[in-house]
């Protein structure tokens, strides 16, 4: 998946219409929020528009120009809140800030005062801007819920840290315990899991069942002490 904001302007039906969606990969439409402009960047609001929160992305298209619409999934918003400080922005909002496949934004910081063409791939800042903002906390309990449906992907780096080992990695486990006396349980691997090769919690059953042998030996020892003393 590439990240980031990006054009859209797939739509269908009469007037302004609606956006298409991935009805076969399971997109569904979960609210519609007219007269919202939306600002990019440090730029002017553009035209009010329509609204579009999906259980994958974001998508706001224009009213007027029917060729101008931009969408981001929910797995691009780092994070959204909602903005009523006037000296934060001008208008009440729903704030977000969006990932990017560089991670930088190159805004100079003019882009409000020029019509430069605007490089979506770089934008890292989104503001919805509703003109009824009593319907701010209702765009925000969306955007929460949608954002719940979309958790971030597992990195392949992060798989291989699983809480999950192989039968084969406690019996290296175990035989490296032998020499020091200590005897390793192999049902750990029906009460731990299967795992993929961190050895870490393998280090640390084995630590606590030779803790628990050391109880065991103490608890043994002290009758005989006490028979000693009599």
């Amino acid at each position: 998946m590439v990240l980031g904001l990006k054009q859209f302007t797939a739509r269908v039906g009469d007037g302004a219409g609606q956006p298409i969606l991935d009805a076969e990969g399971g997109e569904e439409l979960m609210h519609v929020q007219p007269s919202v402009s939306i600002a990019l960047r440090n730029r002017a609001p553009e035209s009010p528009g329509t609204l579009y929160i999906t259980t994958k992305q974001v998508v706001w298209l224009s009213d007027v120009d029917k060729t101008k619409g931009y969408a981001v999934d929910f797995l691009s918003i780092s994070l959204h809140a909602v903005s009523r400080d006037p000296e934060a922005y001008s208008s009440p909002c729903i704030y977000s800030q969006i990932e990017t496949e560089d991670g930088e934004d190159e805004s100079d910081g003019s882009d409000s005062e020029n019509n430069e063409v605007l490089d979506l791939s770089k934008v890292t800042e989104m503001r919805l801007i509703p003109s009824d903002a009593g319907q701010l906390d209702t765009l925000f309990q969306i955007f929460s819920e949608c954002a719940e449906l979309n958790p971030d992907p597992i990195e392949e780096d992060e798989e291989g840290h699983g809480w999950v080992f192989s039968a084969d990695q406690l019996e290296d486990e175990a035989r490296e315990t032998e020499d020091s006396g200590w005897e390793f349980s192999h049902n750990l691997v029906n009460s731990i899991g299967h795992s993929n090769g961190d050895h870490d919690l393998a280090h640390t059953v084995l630590q606590l069942q030779i803790n628990d042998q050391r109880f065991e030996d103490a608890e043994e020892m002290e009758p005989a002490s006490d028979n000693a003393h009599q």
